[in-house]
This record gives structure tokens, C-alpha cells and sequence, in this order.
């Protein structure tokens, strides 16, 4: 049988279009057999990242038969395989070990007021109120993590922890266990080409048409409903400069498949979408460096200074801010200086890449600050003076900079002492498409789309403005979780 796409199918069909407006049913298995399914399965997850990977295994679990999990690459993981791993989650048992005030409530305050009050409050509250259910429910699937809670990068508080293993890799290693003991397959090489709906901008999505390598052309039924969880954009070059143009010029901390195809299939079929130019960097290698050192996890232990040798902003800042402010440094380059117990404190989350760094040259070492100045060519007087002000600081818990007093607590003094040198990156896209509190997706228009549900970078409205370093994984596998769990429930 020839197989039509539903466009072909609802441009040639006036009948079927007609009764669609009457007898909604009755246009659903018209627009069914007009496509030769070549399977069928409960749901469909789009993306084998954290937040695919838990949604098919939520899935599974709410008791669906037949879940099935569809990857453009040739391998599991996208962005959270690359990322450090840090959890932002404020679990009682922790903070109280820890010695600190936390709570779901105040997690969720310093989330909206990081991102400028521009996420959704519903969805920021779901988040934080269920982080802790997700680092368990990790657990119970085979992630260990390390017995303390740090502040990370930009994350603003004490409340990350890190898996033991490979970074955000342990996360996919436990997850396609999981996957493979309960028979969830994993189609490698097959890039979705087409969200199917009953109409273009109306009625239930019936599943996917998919490439496979080689050309190959497949069209998916999903009975319950297909889980968007292909991650951001901020692969993608020329997506990145419409929104913001000052992306366009920098590289990206993303894998090569992080391009938004699925984000703009989205788009196609009417789902709303907020916050696209909201665009975060990291930190990451300079041109020409294949492999960069990374220095900077860790916010209590290191710090920046630019080509003079001279710190220019507090460590402990928004994502935001730190861009701006090394993007406004001579050739926007900074140094990411940490002492021996810092670059200990690393092992476990950044050691492979660090001892590559080490190897290749890109990552520098010297048995005193004057030595550390000259083989990384910024005057030796200022980078002493910005390390012995801030030994001061974490002294006196007063930063000229205004580093907070809670990560002024280790000097740099313990020799050898390392440097690293860094650009911005783009790294997370917080705009996506729009998702209720069941992560079902919203069209332009306010309303559900029926079948539909996104987890993950490719939807808007959970980081506001700015990403909370330690957050993402918090989000992806919540609301992973949350969508695979919603979709099982929800047959057509």
C-alpha cells in the first residue's frame, strides 16, 4: 500500500475533512488508514538522553507494553552523557548533614528570582517538590552518588550532588540497564522527520515518520502518545543567532544532534513555544584547543581572572552575568585558576578530561603563583595580588567582588597550583515549547494538543531567563519521569 503522509492525505480528502469537524472519531480512523503503519507501539519517546530515557522507562513501568525510544545519533546519552552530572535537589537528610537551610520552597524561590521571574511557577514549584523523588528514583535504578552536597557552577546554593561514575554518563549507563532488562528498544540512526497529527494544527498526534540510515522511511503508530524529549538547540548555528545574535560567533559545549529538528516539527503542528532567545554559556575550551581543561565546577574552590591576571567577577554569579562579563574581557578569554585540593575536589566528576588537558598541554602547572604566571603569560604581581585578596577574603568573608560568604571558604595556597583557559560556549537553550504540570504540550492557542507531551531542553518556561547551574538534570529527569508516566495513562 502507498504509504501518504497526512498532508497529502488531508489536502486530497474533503470527505474525511468534513466529518473531522463533526464526528472527531470517525476522522481519526480515516486518517489512520490512510497511512500503512510499519508498527505500532503504546509510546514513543523522541531523544535517548536523560529525559527520554526516564520517560520510556516510566512508561514501562505505569504499564505500558510496548515503548520504544527513537535516536537520530548512533549512540545513547546527547547533552546529559557531556554534562558534569550535578543534581540540584534539596533533600532533607542532606542539607541537615551539610549543616544548611534548604527546602523544596526555597529551591523553587532562587529558580524563579534567577530567571527573572520568566518561569512558570507552577511548573518551577512541580520541580523542586519532586527533585528529591528523582535522585531517589535514580538510586532505585542503579545511580550511586557521592556522600555530600556542593554548590556547582552558577547553581547559587548549596544543594548539588554528583553521581559516582562518568559524569552525566553514569546517569545513562544505569537508565539503558534498565531499558535493556525491560525489553525497551532503542532505534539507533533514526531521525524523526515528521510529527503526525489528525490535522496540521488540530486534533490527536498518531505518531512519527522516521529515516532510518541508508534512507529508509517508517511510520510509527503511538497508541497512548508520543514523548518529545530531543533536547535544545544550541548545536545549531543559524537558530541560535535569529534569537540571539552573539551566539552565532561562538562555539558549543553541545553534542552534534542538539540542532532543534524536533523543536521545529513541534512548531509545524501548532505547539506554542517561549523564551528561544534565552541563551546560557559555560565556559569551555578556546579555539584551537581540542582539549580543554575544566576548572571551574567546583565554585568554592577556583577562580577567573582575565589576560592581565586580574579577577574581574565574582565566581558565584549567575550563568548570565558570568557570559556577559567574560564575553566583555580582551578577546573574551579567561584563566579558571584552582590549587592542588581543588583540582582533587575534581577527580571524580572532570578527572579523565583534566588528565587529557594535562597530557596535550593545554592545562598548566606550576609549584608557586609567580611560576603559574609566567608559563601562562599574564603578569606575575597581579595574578599574586588577585590570589593573596582572596586567601584574604575567605579570611575575613568579605570579596571586593562580592563573592558570597558561603563559598568563601577554601584559599588557594596548596601547590602545585593549576590553570586552564577558558571562552564562553553555548551551552543550554531555555526556551522550548510550551508544557503544562503533566508535561503535556500546549499549542499557540492555550489548548492541549491530545497524544503529545515534551520533557527536557526542548521546552520553555521551567529556567526562566537563566539556567540554575545544577538544575537541568533536576528538570530532565522529573519531568521525564512525569511525561512517561502522564503518556502510559492516557490511551486514545
Amino acid at each position: 500500500m502507498t504509504k501518504l503522509s497526512r498532508r497529502v492525505f488531508l489536502g486530497s480528502a474533503p470527505a474525511a475533512a468534513a466529518a473531522a469537524g463533526v464526528f472527531g472519531t470517525l476522522f481519526s480512523s480515516a486518517a489512520e488508514a490512510a497511512i500503512n503503519w510499519d508498527d505500532t507501539y503504546n509510546v514513543i519517546v523522541i531523544g535517548a538522553g536523560g529525559a527520554g530515557l526516564s520517560a520510556a522507562v516510566s512508561a514501562k513501568e505505569a504499564g505500558c507494553k510496548k515503548v520504544v525510544v527513537l535516536e537520530k545519533m548512533m549512540f545513547a546519552g546527547g547533552n546529559t552523557i557531556r554534562a558534569g552530572g550535578g543534581f540540584n535537589a534539596a533533600i532533607k537528610a542532606d542539607y541537615e548533614k551539610a549543616g544548611i537551610k534548604d527546602s523544596p520552597d526555597l529551591h523553587a524561590q532562587q529558580t524563579l528570582a534567577a530567571g527573572d521571574g520568566r518561569g512558570d511557577p507552577v511548573l518551577v514549584h512541580q520541580l523542586t517538590e519532586k527533585a528529591p523523588e528523582s535522585v531517589q528514583w535514580l538510586k532505585d535504578h542503579g545511580v550511586k552518588f557521592e556522600d555530600h552536597i556542593y554548590q556547582i557552577y552558577a547553581g547559587l546554593y548549596k544543594r548539588a550532588r554528583n553521581p559516582i561514575g562518568p559524569r552525566g554518563g553514569a546517569y545513562i549507563k544505569a537508565l539503558l540497564e534498565v531499558c535493556k532488562k525491560e525489553d525497551i528498544p532503542i532505534l539507533y540512526n533514526t531521525r524523526v522527520v515528521e510529527i503526525i497529527r489528525e490535522h496540521q494544527l488540530s486534533g490527536r498526534v498518531l505518531g512519527v515518520k522516521v529515516e532510518q540510515k541508508g534512507g529508509k522511511t517508517l511510520y510509527l503508530r503511538a497508541l497512548n502518545g508520543v514523548v518529545a524529549a530531543a533536547g535544545g538547540f544550541a548545536a545549531n548555528d543559524r537558530l541560535t543567532a535569529i534569537h540571539d545574535p552573539r551566539m552565532g560567533q561562538l562555539d558549543t559545549t553541545n553534542h552534534p544532534g542538539a540542532t532543534g529538528d524536533v523543536l521545529i516539527d513541534l512548531v509545524d503542528i501548532g505547539a506554542g513555544t517561549r523564551g528561544l532567545d534565552y541563551i546560557q554559556c559555560i565556559p569551555g575550551g578556546v579555539p584551537g584547543e581540542k582539549h580543554a581543561p575544566n576548572l571551574f565546577t567546583h565554585v568554592d574552590r577556583f577562580l577567573f581572572v582575565n589576560l592581565d591576571g586580574k579577577r574581574f567577577i565574582k565566581e558565584d554569579a549567575r550563568r548570565d552575568v558570568l557570559r556577559d562579563a567574560m564575553l566583555d574581557q580582551p578577546k573574551a578569554i579567561a584563566w579558571t585558576i584552582v590549587d592542588a585540593d581543588g583540582f582533587e575536589q575534581l577527580k571524580n566528576s572532570k578527572g579523565p578530561e583534566n588528565e587529557v588537558a594535562l597530557k596535550t598541554g593545554t592545562l598548566y602547572y606550576a609549584d608557586s603563583i609567580e611560576d603559574l604566571a609566567k608559563k601562562i603569560g599574564v603578569p606575575a604581581n597581579n595574578l599574586k595580588e588577585a590570589v593573596d585578596t582572596y586567601n584574604k577574603a575567605v579570611d575575613t568573608k568579605k570579596d571586593p567582588l562580592g563573592r558570597a560568604e558561603g563559598v568563601l571558604v577554601n584559599k588557594i595556597i596548596k601547590a602545585p597550583f593549576y590553570a586552564g583557559r577558558v571562552t564562553m560556549k553555548r551551552h543550554h537553550t531555555m526556551g522550548g515549547v510550551i508544557i503544562n504540570k503533566d508535561a503535556q504540550v500546549i499549542d499557540r492557542r492555550g489548548n492541549v494538543v491530545p497524544g503529545l507531551y515534551a520533557a527536557g531542553e526542548v521546552t520553555g518556561g521551567i529556567h526562566g531567563t537563566n539556567s540554575v547551574g545544577g538544575n537541568a538534570m533536576a528538570d530532565i529527569f522529573t519531568y521525564g519521569r512525569i511525561a512517561g508516566v502522564n503518556a502510559a495513562k492516557n490511551p486514545a
